[in-house]
């Protein structure tokens, strides 16, 4: 009864880590990944409901489907997840049923005593001798030279390279669950903000305790622009202050993060934040603007009374922080246009604009997986490296009666370059 539940656990194993059941897991999590990548993740239920119930998502899937089978957050889905551990099983079964075995395989030495041994391998060759003494030991001489471990026994050689090759495919599957691991460990406990700061505004992070942390403080914000007035390049200055009150101060733009104590500060995107004008003698007034998607893509903008009791409002209007600033009527007639640091009077009301203030779109991540991911990826580099080394052994045998020597080898890869290797060995001892 105990040696039939042995091999039915042993068939299910062999079943849940088969080369095809790899090659299936692999496949879908590709087709999962790529449906998150064209499905907007983490947005509101009701997001869903208006963008996928009229056009569903491949003909088929609608708001309701996407929902309930956790495409709005594919990447900590309850079927993402489970294909991971599965791939991550498989892997492992894996290395300890067969690539550990091949290992344990290569490093122990085998020692043929019977020319039949050797005349069965995959390159085989015969040769004469008058003194078959020295004949073994320059071919040992040059096996030695040549970088083999060498084992001698009763006049028989045992030669061996590249065993450290074996080890490969094992490396490989350690770090591929490594990434699953810090991937899926990432993603379940990571955390991303997204705010737009002004010059002189900061935000507070907290730590593991819900304590107050680190503060990003924006210094300064720069907007690189083309002769044709595209923008080319976003530029911040950040400080950032330490709960001791040490404070750095570094600069980021987009595809140049700042990477801090396991935080990632990315520069992501720009708005407008204020418009600094004076209206009659008051003093500077900093107002905020909002976008207004019904004017466009790029357009920020306020309303403002021209009278003290609050009557007569006009609409202030601007695109981009070199201005200009535009005033509409409530009837949406253009009033004009007026630069930074130009005044004009706008329905009997002097107004002076002096300045548009930027606001810096800041992406901060924190991804305590990205030790385990970037270990991972070294650990499959190795790997990968060590995969590509043949592993050879040779075998070399005389027979006195005889004057003959067999010598005799295999490889796991690149059995043409262990023929060529041979008779390098062999012309040492024939005489």
């Amino acid at each position: 009864m105990d040696i039939k539940y042995m091999k039915t656990i042993s068939k299910v194993l062999n079943s849940l880590s088969s080369l095809k059941i790899a090659i299936l897991l692999l496949l879908l999590i590709a087709i999962a990944c790529a449906a998150g990548t064209l499905i907007p993740q983490l947005e509101s239920d009701q997001f869903y409901y208006d963008n996928f119930n009229k056009y569903p998502f491949l003909g088929i899937i609608n708001g309701n489907i996407l929902l309930l089978f956790q495409f709005n957050h594919v990447y900590t889905s309850f079927w993402f997840l489970l294909l991971l551990i599965w791939l991550g099983f498989a892997l492992a079964v894996c290395s300890f049923r067969r690539q550990l075995p091949i290992l344990k395989s290569a490093l122990n030495w085998i020692d043929y005593k019977s020319s039949r041994q050797i005349a069965k391998l995959s390159i085989a060759q015969t040769i004469n001798t008058n003194n078959y003494l020295e004949s073994l030991e320059k071919i040992k001489i040059n096996l030695k030279k040549k970088g083999w471990n060498i084992k001698e026994t009763d006049g028989r050689i045992a030669a061996r390279k590249g065993v450290i090759g074996r080890l490969g495919p094992i490396l490989i599957h350690l770090g591929m669950i490594l990434l699953m691991i810090g991937a899926t460990y990432g993603s379940l406990n990571g955390k991303t903000v997204e705010k737009f700061l002004a010059p002189g505004r900061s935000i507070d992070l907290l730590n593991n305790n819900q304590e107050k942390g680190l503060t990003i403080e924006l210094q300064q914000f720069k907007i690189e622009r083309d002769p044709q007035g595209r923008a080319e390049q976003y530029r911040s200055i950040v400080n950032v202050i330490e709960p001791n009150g040490t404070n750095q101060s570094k600069e980021i733009s987009v595809n140049y993060p700042l990477r801090y104590k396991g935080l990632t500060l990315y520069q992501a995107d720009w708005s407008l934040a204020a418009i600094t004008i004076k209206i009659e003698n008051s003093p500077k007034l900093q107002i905020p603007i909002e976008p207004i998607p019904e004017l466009g893509e790029q357009v920020w903008g306020t309303i403002i009374p021209t009278k003290k009791d609050g009557k007569d409002p006009i609409l202030v209007t601007v695109n981009n922080e070199l201005g200009p600033v535009s005033f509409y009527d409530s009837d949406g007639t253009l009033l004009t246009k007026l630069s930074t640091n130009k005044e004009a009077k706008v329905k009997d009301t002097l107004i002076n604009i002096i300045n548009i203030i930027p606001s810096s779109g800041l992406l901060l991540k924190h991804d305590p997986g990205v030790p385990v991911v970037y270990t991972s990826f070294a650990i499959i580099l190795i790997g990968g490296s060590l995969s590509i080394i043949s592993t050879k052994k040779i075998w070399v045998l005389h027979e006195k009666e005889k004057s003959m020597i067999y010598i005799g080898g295999l490889s796991n890869r690149n059995l043409s370059g262990l023929s060529k290797e041979l008779p390098k060995f062999i012309s040492f001892s024939e005489t």
